[in-house]
């Protein structure tokens, strides 16, 4: 770099050349040097959660006389910025760094110190605002960036991703209602089976989906516990004892969210067992929203050469080359998250092996993909529900014109007349041609009206025995 496009600031290794224009300082500079590696920072809402905790963490320091005033108003002021991503460009460190996030820390530190140092008039790297002794005041990365994977998480999953699944589960109930009247084969190892209504299919969907909500919900309240406050291995050294609970309470103010001092700072810092706990959720979900997406786009193939017995909303040109084609693309868009969270589960459950005696030592890639598995499946849930689930419809007639062909119709007829007689109706069927009931009236195995009510495909999609009620 040339002498007019950098300063020098200085750290405890010594001299660094720093771009002028920056924010950061000595130590994020060191990190951009260090870690060329892949491009991929921290998302921009594990970012505003390192700011909460600075922010935060200044007003309990000011409280408790160790910050002076004057300082703590400046980095508070400084620390909104950063909260209202005004200065995400200042973020430049790669996430395959330190295993405990210490250079993303420092990079907070400084641009937050550099920051409030402009905002005091005073010169950028002249630490009189220090990043270190103010802004990391009472703090160590081995709590704060924990600490900050749990804010942004629980962020996430209560004001996005909670919601969405909230409004697909009432979409697939709506659907649940509105073809319950409709009745089609049921299907089971992709072979034809016993009646089901449309309906009854739905309501399936339906209750995956709020199992899902139930599951993340309650893996979620790991969440709540924050390990502010543990500092270097959690001992609290360096700490004010009224530091963790009062900093943790301006924290929860401000997300307005739950949050609470970890029961054990130990557990806190050198486990991430909760992370993962959700992490599982996450990849739970992911599996419904596999099935859910593969039945819907089978259900509705064709549309004349297919299963077609529901229609999905028709939302863009799908081929290049084959005029008028139109593809399941918002099913296949969820599939592909589908598969991406997965693989985010499988990273995460590797990177919680890592708790080496007092510290996780695998947290930034940690972070990035619970907060990815978060926000791409909120995204993909909406966009599901939006542009495809609230416009389905059902092909009634085609639903109802299959049951008749069905050898699985012949399963009501087994309670009256034995298993093997049916079985024989059944293959005698297959190979003529000709319909379950067809067979049955010709040779005469109950009276007409009977085999009317033993072969009622509406009554065949509800518990109980034809014959008996």
């Amino acid at each position: 770099m040339a002498s007019e496009q950098y300063r020098i600031e200085k750290d405890s290794m010594g001299e660094v050349k720093v771009p002028k224009s920056a924010y950061y300082g000595a130590q994020t500079q060191r990190a951009v040097e260090n870690f060329p590696i892949s491009g991929i920072g921290f998302p921009p809402s594990f970012i505003r959660a390192l700011a909460i905790i600075k922010h935060s963490a200044a007003s309990v320091n000011e409280d408790l006389g160790l910050l002076n005033p004057k300082i703590a108003d400046a980095i508070r002021r400084a620390a909104s910025e950063v909260m209202e991503g005004r200065l995400d460009k200042e973020f430049v460190v790669d996430i395959f760094q330190t295993g405990s996030g210490t250079s993303t820390n420092m990079n907070a530190n400084e641009v937050i110190a550099n920051r409030a140092l402009e905002l005091l008039d005073k010169q950028r790297g002249s630490k009189e605002v220090h990043p270190n002794d103010h802004v990391n005041m009472s703090q160590s990365s081995n709590d704060v960036i924990p600490t900050a994977i749990h804010i942004s998480a629980l962020e996430g999953i209560q004001k996005d991703l909670l919601p969405s699944l909230d409004e697909l589960h009432q979409a697939l109930r709506k659907k649940a209602q509105d073809f319950d009247h409709i009745v089609k084969i049921g299907r089971t190892h992709l072979a034809d089976a016993t009646p089901i209504r449309l309906g009854q299919e739905f309501s399936g969907y339906a209750r995956q989906i709020e199992l899902s909500i139930e599951r993340i919900r309650e893996s979620s309240r790991g969440l709540q516990e924050l390990a502010l406050g543990g500092t270097a291995v959690g001992t609290g050294i360096n700490t004010h004892p009224e530091f963790p609970p009062r900093t943790i309470k301006k924290i929860s103010e401000i997300c307005r969210l739950n949050f609470r001092e970890a029961q054990n700072h130990f557990e806190a810092q050198a486990a991430k067992d909760a992370v993962v706990q959700v992490s599982g959720t996450l990849k739970t979900l992911a599996v419904s929203l596999t099935k859910i997406a593969n039945d819907l786009r089978w259900l509705s193939s064709g549309p004349r050469c297919g299963i077609g017995e529901i229609s999905l909303p028709d939302t863009q040109p799908g081929s290049s080359i084959m005029p008028g084609k139109v593809n399941p693309v918002m099913c296949e868009s969820v599939l592909q998250v589908a598969a991406h969270v997965i693989g985010c589960d499988a990273t995460i459950t590797i990177c919680g092996q890592a708790g080496n005696f007092e510290l996780n030592v695998m947290m930034p890639v940690m972070a990035l993909r619970l907060l990815e598995a978060i926000s791409f499946s909120s995204a993909v849930i909406k966009a599901f529900s939006e542009k495809c689930v609230v416009g389905i419809e059902a092909n009634k007639e085609h639903c109802e014109e299959s049951i008749e062909k069905s050898l699985a119709m012949v399963t009501s007829l087994a309670p009256v007349i034995g298993y093997d007689a049916a079985a024989k109706i059944a293959k005698e069927s297959f190979s003529s041609g000709k319909t379950v009931r067809e067979v049955a009236r010709g040779q005469q195995v109950v009276d007409e009206k009977k085999l009317g009510k033993i072969l009622d495909p509406r009554r065949m999609t509800e518990p109980g025995i034809p014959e008996k009620g």
